[in-house]
């Protein structure tokens, strides 16, 4: 038999496409299943963007762009920066990548040797763990709750520091609970990274995504620094999950690197993709993100308001991105079966929180509202049916 290398029996498949493979089987049967399970817009991609891809494949841009992207797109998104944010983001700082996957596999492989050790919010996103994985490197997986909106404070990251930690890696708004983190305690994450001689990593894939408050970026401060990498997406906020496109902000330093590293890992990113995304910062397509924005925040507060008259406890409110993590605990079910019980008994699709790490996963659940108001209320009535049992 071949022997394959060790790192590959870490990497797992996620719990969750066993939900989304019964579901289809569910489906074929003919049962009515309303998906909240999985991470991605339920809306299209705007007309005019997916225009923009026809019209540059029909013009013949289909070749090769440079490793660090269309210098139109790097513009665009600095513009973005400026425009949407007030903050200064030189285009010589961004490149693009085939999505934000891209982005963490060029940090990954940019920071860390085998052996180094990067803390990590558990529960958090869990892919992150693999790239760390590929190039040798261990997720130091920090336990995290509601007592902190699920998020690394500065005091934890002091806590559990370790010898060999290399980096710290953040996300606000996060997956899977939705929460950000203040911009003054991220200041000091950053600046215990930066005094250690180590790496700020920060997923801001739903940073456009939040409700309470305008969007905020760590690159909002002067003095960032050359620790900061800001990872993004076209993914969520633009509704382009399938073009497979996302950016990296990094420190001008470290852009020569990472682009020997995208040319020889990946050339470029999709050059359609990229033509079409310049649509995406237009006015028009600004417009309609934006009605989206307030679509999902309507959808969020609906399920705020339902989910507890249920006995579903949520433990902190998503102040962005688009899920809600629930407490299940006092149903007396574990999160995999709840989910799986769900799905066959009252044909509502959700993930269990087992996928997001291992700190208390078995209780929790984590809700997509990426379904209208009305199939959202449908979700509501039939969990409400199937959870009677176990109060």
């Amino acid at each position: 038999m071949l022997k394959l290398a060790d790192r590959a029996a870490q990497i797992k498949s996620f719990h969750v496409m066993a939900l989304v493979e019964q579901a289809a089987q569910l489906e074929a049967q003919g049962r009515d299943i309303i998906h909240l399970e999985v991470g991605e817009p339920d809306f299209p991609t705007p007309a005019n963007v997916v225009a923009a891809g026809v019209a540059a494949m029909q013009e013949g841009k289909t070749r090769y762009t440079a490793a660090l992207g269309l210098p139109a797109l790097r513009q665009a998104i600095s513009d973005f920066y400026q425009s949407r944010l007030g903050v200064s983001v030189a285009p010589d700082r961004i490149m693009i990548t085939p999505g934000a996957s891209g982005a963490i596999g060029l940090v990954s492989g940019l920071l860390f040797n085998a052996g180094d050790g990067v803390l990590l919010s558990d529960p958090g996103y869990p892919c992150n763990d693999n790239f760390l994985h590929l190039v040798g490197a261990l997720p130091q997986r920090v336990a995290v709750s509601e007592a902190t909106q699920f998020q690394l404070t500065d005091e934890l990251v002091q806590q559990h520091w370790r010898d060999n930690t290399r980096g710290v890696w953040l996300a606000s708004p996060s997956n899977p609970t939705g929460t950000l983190i203040p911009l003054a305690e991220m200041k000091k994450i950053k600046w215990r990274a930066e005094q250690a001689g180590t790496a700020l990593i920060v997923d801001e894939i739903y940073h456009c995504l939040s409700y309470e408050q305008e969007p905020q970026t760590v690159l909002s401060w002067p003095d960032a620094g050359n620790n900061v990498f800001v990872l993004n997406s076209f993914s969520k906020y633009f509704n382009m999950t399938g073009w497979r496109l996302g950016w990296l902000v990094a420190p001008q330093c470290h852009i020569p690197a990472l682009e020997r590293m995208a040319q020889n890992f990946y050339l470029s990113a999709p050059t359609v993709a990229q033509h079409a995304a310049l649509e995406a910062f237009s006015d028009t397509s600004i417009g309609i993100y934006e009605e989206r924005r307030a679509t999902l925040a309507k959808r969020r507060d609906f399920l705020l308001a339902a989910l507890p008259k249920l006995g579903i406890r949520v433990p902190v409110a998503p102040q962005g991105a688009f899920y809600i993590y629930c407490d299940i605990a006092e149903l007396g079910i574990g999160s995999f079966e709840f989910c799986q019980k769900l799905l066959n008994s009252a044909g509502v699709a959700v993930t269990p929180g087992i996928d997001f790490g291992e700190h208390r996963a078995e209780r929790y659940i984590r809700i997509a509202y990426t379904a209208d108001e009305s199939r959202l209320a449908q979700a509501v009535d039939r969990i409400a049916h199937f959870i009677k049992p176990y109060q």
